[in-house]
């Protein structure tokens, strides 16, 4: 199963308790995790619940073995990613690949936003099933001033005069409240819940703010024992931290939402919204797509996400968050609006959904170019002629004649791959007739396939190994972690120059050599903080890279993330998202080496530094937070409660757990030893497998018997 990453450690925990009952693994595929080919199973079969990325390594891992027959079959959630950038280039060649190579295998794709449904069909070679059903009423209304309007498809101008808010304001709320938020989450909250889609993550945080100012006290006393839990929760996860802002606006029922929070913090502020302890979110519209909290009434701050206008897609997807199927009878959207963007909003409630299209090409050194390379890497097709007509049954295929303005498919297949062959990651074959003309890919190639590697990156990779070959400073971990450092992160990095000479200046003679090799120097990073003019050239992005690598390295030290984001000024979500990406790009790095034998020095640094990235903790919490859901915080729980193993914890009762382990719920305590016993199932049965595979005699040879059979 394909999912965001969002949803994956949901499906994961929600899944495992069926799996110890229906007798079939759960395993996770996302960051460094998952193994590849994955363990062939001797009786239970396996459900993968991966992201698209690691999907696609899957599905290469199982063709190259030969076993793509046996996955039987695929569920993508939320389709109409696949016209999303490069996750839906990346989603297009794996789904493409499946219907390529296996005859068997059972696609099924589930979305509420797509419109060209027929180019999708043609696609995946599928059959179309499309419902309107909803099992709760969405009534959309439209804000103008303290007027609102109903939608309605059938009006003149799509929408029907509905009512005047009823709101008595002071001179100071208008002030502070000109759109009326206020007014329009107090006629919900605190008995239903709410969400308030904002443009940008400060302004989730300044409308939660705001909105707490003029609520009263009486929202205090709702639920107030389990609000003054979960701030307790917020502190027991994070060292003693807690959010200021949280701080004060927990106890009216009110959080904001957004990638700035640490996923223990996301993860507790959504299973208090999901009880009702929470009534209201300030969310940006990554919740739309993510993870499913439903709320009786949704409100858009502004048709805006960040400074670009919403989509119609984006739209949908928001107010389909409104209405909870078994708790309300209704759900309710509501889009503030200005009367300058009157006319786009307009457009926007009454045209269709956008065209979903191929973004193979779009993305192209992680789109069309690691599709050329896997397709001969892995002998899918390894000539033109099959290549071309691998790429006729590709969603670019289907739409070439939109998406092709001049050359036909067959010319521009011959650059891409002339482009690669320049490259060094392909090589062609000598043959008698040029129509013949087939490739075979080099090392490079193949390393760079293997490793999941853009190829917009591999070249400066394969430099920056080559030359930490020359003088790799192992003294520290600042080397290998720079090293580690995702390129693409790093290029949107904008450095805070006197905190980055600040801990320049405190580095060891040792980091200061790993600085020295990469060519900055503390005077360069002195200058920029003093905003002094700079003559000599330095590259930006290794600087840049440096930079995280401060950050990566500080926090492996320290591993608390709050410590870090203060020294550093960055959200402490960021420096979360930056750590996954290192882990992942880490063990990408790992399986690249693994292909060039020059590198072989490498290896076994990178499972270690992989395995650290990968869980920033004490070497005795790494068992228990391979554990589904169970993050830093909750490790840390159950270790200090006497849980100090997988088989301790897959062997505890439930009940016992809530009683011994501070605000723990008792569907969390389920899941918790359920994903346990599952892992625990999971690596005694790959034990078994391995055993056996030992004792098995060998196919290639004759057995004893045989042997002595044949000599009489």
């Amino acid at each position: 199963m394909f999912s965001s990453r969002e949803l994956k450690n949901y499906m994961i925990s929600g899944l495992s308790s069926f799996g110890i009952e229906l007798g079939f693994f759960v395993e996770e595929y996302a960051g460094s995790k998952g193994k590849f080919p994955p363990i062939k199973r001797r009786e239970k079969k396996s459900l993968y619940i991966a992201t698209i990325e690691k999907g696609h390594s899957l599905v290469n891992s199982l063709i190259e073995t030969g076993r793509i027959g046996s996955l039987g079959l695929v569920v993508v959630d939320e389709l109409h990613m696949i016209g999303e950038g490069s996750r839906g280039a990346i989603l297009e060649m794996t789904l493409a690949k499946i219907l390529y190579t296996s005859k068997t295998t059972q696609i099924i794709g589930m979305s509420a936003t797509l419109n060209n449904v027929e180019d999708l069909q043609e696609f995946l070679q599928a059959e179309c099933y499309t419902s309107q059903f909803r099992p709760v009423e969405l009534k959309e209304y439209l804000k103008i001033n303290d007027a609102i309007y109903e939608v309605d498809n059938k009006a003149e101008n799509g929408m029907t005069f509905s009512r005047l808010l009823n709101c008595q304001y002071s001179d100071t709320l208008k002030k502070m409240d000109p759109d009326h938020l206020v007014a329009l989450v107090t006629e919900v909250i605190p008995n239903y819940s709410c969400l308030v889609f904002c443009p940008t993550k400060k302004n989730c945080e300044n409308v939660a703010e705001m909105i707490c100012k003029f609520l009263s006290k009486e929202y205090l006393k709702h639920r107030e024992k389990e609000k003054h839990e979960l701030i307790k929760n917020l502190k027991s996860i994070s060292g003693g931290n807690v959010c200021p802002i949280l701080k004060r606006t927990v106890p009216f029922g009110v959080a904001y939402h957004h990638s700035g929070l640490t996923s223990d913090e996301r993860r507790l502020l959504e299973e208090a919204y999901s009880t009702g302890a929470l009534c209201l979110f300030t969310c940006t519209s990554t919740l739309a797509a993510g993870v499913n909290l439903p709320a009786r009434r949704v409100i858009l701050r502004a048709p805006y996400v960040a400074k670009e206008f919403l989509k119609r897609s984006q739209y949908k997807q928001m107010i389909g968050r409104a209405g909870r199927a078994g708790i309300d009878s209704v759900g309710e959207s509501v889009l503030i609006l200005q009367e300058k963007d009157k006319q786009q909003v307009s457009e926007l409630i009454s045209r269709p959904l956008e065209n979903c299209y191929s973004h193979l090409v779009q993305e192209f050194t992680k789109g069309i170019q690691t599709l050329f390379l896997s397709l001969i890497g892995l002998k899918i097709a390894t000539n033109l002629d099959d290549i071309c007509h691998f790429m006729g049954g590709t969603l670019f295929g289907v739409q070439q004649k939109i998406l092709l303005k001049e050359k036909s498919l067959r010319e521009i297949t011959v650059e891409w791959l002339r482009d690669l062959t320049e490259k060094g990651l392909l090589q062609k074959d000598v043959v008698d007739k040029p129509k013949d003309e087939s490739f075979h890919i080099t090392k490079l190639g193949r390393a760079s396939f293997k490793g999941t590697i853009d190829l917009a990156y591999c070249d400066i990779l394969y430099r920056d190994l080559k030359k930490g070959l020359e003088g790799l400073v192992l003294e520290s971990l600042l080397h290998l972690i720079y090293l580690t450092t995702p390129y693409d992160m790093a290029s949107q990095c904008v450095p805070d120059w006197m905190i980055y000479f600040r801990q320049f200046s405190q580095l060891s003679p040792a980091e200061q050599n790993v600085a020295a090799l990469l060519g900055v120097s503390e005077n360069f990073i002195g200058k920029k903080a003093s905003g002094q003019a700079i003559k000599k050239k330095v590259d930006k992005d290794i600087v840049n890279r440096l930079y995280l690598s401060f950050v990566l390295y500080t926090l492996l030290k320290e591993t608390n993330i709050w410590s870090v984001s203060e020294k550093f000024n960055m959200p402490r979500g960021y420096i979360q998202s930056l750590l996954a990406g290192a882990a992942s790009f880490s063990s990408c790095v790992l399986h690249f080496c693994e292909e060039l034998e020059e590198f072989w020095v490498y290896r076994a640094l990178l499972v270690e530094l992989t395995k650290k990235l990968t869980y920033c903790v004490k070497a005795e919490l790494i068992p228990l937070m391979e554990v589904t859901g169970v993050l830093e915080g909750r490790a840390k729980q159950l270790y200090n409660a006497g849980y100090k193993s997988l088989i301790h914890l897959a062997n505890a009762n439930p009940e016992v757990l809530i009683r011994t382990v501070d605000h723990l719920s008792r569907r969390q305590a389920k899941q918790i030893v359920s994903s346990a016993k599952m892992l625990l199932h999971e690596k005694a049965e790959a034990l078994q497998e391995e055993v056996e595979e030992l004792l098995r005699p060998p196919s290639d040879f004759p057995s004893v018997e045989a042997s002595s059979t044949e000599k009489a």
